[in-house]
This record gives structure tokens, sequence and C-alpha cells, in this order.
């Protein structure tokens, strides 16, 4: 069952044949261009407020100066891809890659971008799987308590997350999942405020310490480490800042910059709205003492804490999708493009339920939620959220040396470099840590 594409038509009048027209036409990146502003605001919200923001009081030891650093660092990386999405007349760069690929050279560009880019989004879809799963096993241990309820393994759980997405994953592109994305940016509004609420209420614990947790110099470096992965995790969004844009109408009078830019400014104060209070607050009341997710900590009032978790699985229902949609443009791509199959709802069906089905798989096999997000978060999301929109603006609009702007795209690369090399570092020694006890599919 195929999609026709003709080639007997006249070419697009951007110099496109109709076979090639009709292909970006079906893409899921390219099919839809009639997103408002506030489109941009809740996919960014869905797309930074994920999992990261229930484990940010766990990381605050270190990494308050990080947290608020990465804030204003992210949103000026931000603003560079914004501005740098229609930077050529009558182009757009609707892809990370292909904004790559203008800065480096076309085969450059994709090996630059691309591996960087998968990382990311194929790993926080394993992530938010693990997420996903734990949240509904929280929520049904938290209604089950006292109940004698048998106890499920985590394994289902995270099936059970995913058969949402066998379904939800057949949605052709980005606007077609917008419900989905704003049910989930205000689920990540309503469990933050919950989980800074209950904090609140619960007050400082009795014994509550703020030293760092580890007890031995090296624990205490590696620690921090890990710490940074988190708050880098917690800034993810750059990632598919392009193919949100893509999706919104440009004109030369009216370019897409601006609605995309108001969004974006309207989702970093959700953001902080999500991220600061909940940071703060948690540590505040639990100091180290504070789990990897601080719902998990929480454990009163039992049916706010099940109401919680059942919003932080709507939530990353929807990030999955936000971060899944470029991966199956990519996949899709090759498959029309290179390996000339033909477009339709077959093709879809069978690529997307397989990349569906290996996420869930990596997730069951390996559900180190803390570690996972200290490791991806330094070793993909440093570079392609922190420094690569810098090292691009450098390349590109080649700013006077010594100049603010020059000045500043070297700090935010030095810093972002560091970020990359340190953080996986404290991930891996984390996951290697919890290793050593699980044992496979239990």
């Amino acid at each position: 069952m195929g999609t026709q594409v003709a080639d007997n038509y006249p070419p697009a009048k951007d110099g496109r044949s109709a076979q090639e027209k009709a292909i970006d036409d079906w893409l899921p990146i390219t099919s839809s261009r009639n997103a408002k502003w506030w489109y941009s605001a809740f996919h960014n919200v869905t797309a930074m407020v994920g999992a990261g923001v229930l484990s940010l009081p766990y990381a605050m030891g270190p990494g308050i100066a990080v947290l608020i650093l990465s804030w204003i660092i992210t949103l000026y990386t931000l603003w560079q891809m914004v501005e740098m999405h229609e930077m050529v007349p009558g182009k757009r760069f609707d892809r990370y890659h292909e904004l790559g690929q203008h800065a480096f050279g076309e085969k450059l560009g994709l090996w630059i971008v691309v591996p960087q880019q998968l990382v990311v989004e194929v790993g926080v879809n394993i992530v938010y799987m693990v997420t996903g799963g734990k949240s509904l096993k929280k929520f049904h241990d938290v209604l089950c308590e006292g109940h004698g309820c048998k106890n499920i393994k985590l394994t289902y759980f995270i099936m059970i997350f995913a058969s949402v997405h066998f379904v939800l994953s057949q949605l052709p592109n980005f606007n077609s999942i917008s419900g989905v994305s704003l049910a989930a940016a205000v689920m990540s509004l309503s469990y933050s405020t919950i989980a800074w609420g209950a904090s609140v209420d619960k007050g400082k614990v009795a014994d509550v310490d703020y030293h760092l947790r580890a007890t031995t110099s090296t624990g205490k470096v590696f620690g921090f480490f890990s710490a940074l992965g988190d708050v880098a995790f917690a800034y993810a969004g750059h990632n598919v800042v392009l193919e949100i844009q893509a999706t919104i109408p440009s004109t030369p009078e009216k370019p897409s910059k601006k609605p995309m830019w108001k969004g974006v400014v309207v989702a970093y104060i959700i953001v902080a709205l999500c991220y600061f209070p909940v940071a703060l607050v948690g540590y505040w009341a639990f100091g180290n003492h504070v789990d990897d997710n601080i719902l998990i900590t929480l454990s009163r009032p039992k049916w706010l804490i099940a109401l919680a978790n059942m919003m932080v699985v709507i939530h990353v229902i929807g990030s999955y999708q936000i971060y899944a949609m470029p991966v199956f443009d990519m996949i899709e791509t090759v498959l029309v493009k290179k390996l000339r199959f033909p477009p339709g709802l077959t093709l879809r069906l069978i690529a997307r339920t397989l990349y569906v089905a290996f996420t869930m798989f990596i997730a069951i096999t390996f559900p180190f939620f803390g570690g996972l997000l200290g490791f991806f978060g330094g070793f993909a999301f440093a570079p392609t959220t922190y420094f690569l929109p810098c090292i691009m603006w450098l390349a590109i609009y080649k700013p006077r040396r010594f100049s603010l702007s020059w000045f500043t795209n070297w700090i935010c690369i030095i810093l972002g470099v560091m970020l990359m090399i340190l953080s996986p570092i404290g991930g891996l020694r984390q996951i290697i840590i919890d290793a050593k006890t699980y044992k496979f599919y239990s």
C-alpha cells in the first residue's frame, strides 16, 4: 500500500521535482506547516521538562550554579538555532543536520550532527520508557499499599507503557501530536508543582544532611560529574527545535523565527517555574537523602503521589513522541529516498513499530534511571545543546575576533566541552554500580 508519487508534473517553485515534493509532503517534518506560536511553546516545554526535572533535587548538592548557568546558556543557543533556521533567503533548514551541512559541508555536516542527534533522541526515548514504566509501577504500588496486591515486575510496566506508543507512533507528523504534546506540557507543570508543594508540606526531614552523599573523595568527584549530566539532560529541546520550527508557516514578510521565538520565551519561563522550585525545595526538604526521582522519596499523601506519577506517565508519553518524530523522519527519509521503498502506511507501520520495540527492549534490559540520565546527559546532550549551535554560528556568521559575540560563543563552547567530557564519567560509574546488584529482566 503506497502513496502515488508522480514524475509527470512540473517541478516545484523551489526547484524540487514533483517526486521530491510529494515525498517531502509525506515525510513527518515537512508535511505540515500551519502551526501557531503556541505550538512552539508547548512542544518545547514537552521536549525539555521531562524525567530530568524529578532528578534535579538529587543533583543539587553540586549542581545549583550549573542549573542556573545552563538555563542562560541554553536559552542563548536556542535563540541562535531559531535565527539560523532561515538565514539563507528562500531556504529553510528544517532539520538539525541540514543546518550542520550548511555550516560544515554536505558530508562532514551529516557525520557531525546525525550521530549525536540520534544518540540524544534514541537515548531520551529509552530513558522515557524506563521513566514511564517506573512511574506506572509507583502508581500501582501506592494504590495497592496495604491491600496485599501482587508485586509486578518493572518489565511488565515498561511493556504497558510501550503499548501506548505502538499506537501513537502512527500519527503522521508534529502537528498531529499537538494534542498529546499540549496535555504533556500541562502535566509537566502540574506534577512539578505537586513535587515541590508536597516537599514544602512535608518540611525538612529530621536528619537532613546537605553534604555530598558520597563519603570518599573519589565518590564525591564522580557524584559531581553525574550531577552535571543530570542538569545537562534537563535542557534537551535543541535536538528538536528546528524540526518544530519547520511546522510554522514562513514568508519574507513574516518569517517563522518571530512566532517561534515567542513560543520559546514562553516555554523557558514555564521551564524555570518547573525546574527551580523542584530543585531547590526538594533539596531543602530532603538533602542528600532524596532519591534520583523525588516522587519516589515522597510517599504521602498517597492519592497525591499516585496522581503525580500518572501525570508523569502522560507527560513522558508526549515527550517520547516529540523526540521520536525526528527519528521517524530520518528512518523514513533513508527508506524512501535512498532505498527507494514506496512511501505509505505499510512502510510507516513496520518502521515505527520496530523502533518502538527496540527502545522498549533496551529499556527493559538496562533500567538504570539515574545512571542513564548522567551518561546520556553529558555524552550527547552537551554537544547538541551547549556548544554545537555556537560552533555553527562562528562558522557561518564569522563574528569579529574578540567581539562580544565571539567571546560569548567561545565561553559556551569551552563550558560545553567540559560538560561533555566530565559528566558521562559519573553516569557510567553509576550504571556500573547499579549493574552489580541487578538481575536481567527481574
